[in-house]
């Protein structure tokens, strides 16, 4: 392998502009080395963007297509590329990395999750099926990771995992990007009493409690609620629900809007409830709020009170009852002093420790290591 290795992500879940794997790593990686791709699985073609080369092998209409036939895709798309670095973001394509391995090829898994935990949340799962698929691939972990050239975990917590495991195992956090979802000059008393929740939209994160809450406000505040539904059976139920009246339903948008909507807000919402996956993660979404300015409403899991109450950067709650979050929201609201104080803490933490450029380097230290 030379100094300019040939670097290919492999994705058959991810979107093609996700912001871990495109945005961050692969667009950092482009500005490092010459040949940088990326393969996903979503129908909508090949195309090169901010130097990034993506192809594409195809969508799938169901699950079980996507788990069983989008990998198969996948490594045949890999293996036409040749590259000297493949960099796997799928627990189901690890199978893949073994094969590659075997082709002499260096292979990172990136885990963005930690999947044997993700896996007893499983809503389409019976609670036996859950516990062992998860014991099931705890136990292809262990065997497999360690085989791997490195494991980057998106959390202290994944990656230390790895480390116990006896893989080579590299702490890459999911913090933001500086200034992308900032707008300097916003006067706070500008700002709406409108509180955002952005991303994905889920009933293990927490959506009934938090339109509950919005609904028991006594204040003026309204729900901004920016994202997609994990079903439109969720979606029907939630839209019935006595506090919608207080939610505007923006539904998907990208990143320019959700640094807009930002800019008019007075808090983010990240209210997880305590599942398994959730109370060792750190949520994208949480750092996004705080790079924005916003004061954050989490749930008051260990990690996210070290990190928001340490930084003096919002309030903690528990994510399972309405009134607790009600109340934290009607404190931003009616408290605009403190409120800004807040955003101005977590801006200030995040340019300090919580930014994508401090990870990035690591990335690209990691990637050197494997060069050499």
């Amino acid at each position: 392998m030379n100094n300019q290795p040939k670097v290919v992500h492999l994705t058959s879940v991810h979107s093609r502009k996700d912001i871990r794997v495109f945005l961050k790593q692969c667009v950092s990686l482009a500005k490092e080395f010459d040949s940088v791709s990326l393969v996903v699985s979503d129908g909508n073609g090949d195309e090169t963007l901010s130097s990034v080369n993506i192809f594409d092998v195809g969508s799938f209409d169901n699950r079980l297509a996507r788990i069983f036939c989008a990998p198969r895709q996948v490594y045949r798309k890999a293996i036409s590329l040749d590259a000297d670095i493949y960099h796997i973001h799928d627990p189901e394509l690890v199978p893949i990395g073994l094969k590659l391995k075997r082709q002499n090829k260096a292979v990172i898994f990136d885990a963005h999750e930690d999947f044997p935990k993700q896996l007893l949340s499983k809503p389409y799962l019976n609670p036996v099926l859950r516990r062992l698929f998860s014991e099931s691939f705890k136990f292809f972990e262990r065997l497999v990771c360690r085989k791997l050239d490195a494991v980057v975990g998106a959390t202290p917590f994944i990656s230390e995992k790895f480390a116990r495991m006896g893989a080579r195992s590299v702490n890459i956090n999911n913090y933001p990007l500086l200034g992308e979802l900032s707008i300097g000059g916003v006067d706070w008393s500008e700002k709406q009493d409108l509180v955002c929740y952005v991303g994905g939209i889920a009933e293990i994160r927490g959506i009934h409690q938090i339109v509950d809450g919005i609904g028991s406000v006594k204040s003026q505040a309204r729900l901004a609620l920016a994202g997609k539904f994990a079903s439109n059976e969720l979606q029907d139920v939630v839209c019935r629900e006595s506090g919608w009246a207080n939610v505007d339903n923006l539904g998907f948008l990208g990143r320019e809007q959700v640094r807009d909507l930002m800019g008019r807000c007075k808090a983010g919402l990240v209210t997880f409830l305590p599942t398994p996956n959730h109370t060792d993660a750190q949520p994208n979404k949480m750092f996004e709020y705080m790079s924005a300015g916003l004061p954050v409403i989490a749930s008051n899991f260990t990690l996210w009170r070290e990190i928001i109450e340490g930084n003096q950067c919002g309030i903690c709650v528990d994510p399972r009852d309405p009134k607790a979050i009600a109340e934290a929201i009607d404190f931003i609201v009616e408290h605009p002093k403190e409120a800004e104080t807040m955003g101005q803490n977590g801006q200030r933490a995040v340019q300090e420790k919580y930014n994508w450029l401090i990870e990035e380097q690591k990335l690209l230290d990691l990637y050197m290591s494997l060069v050499k």
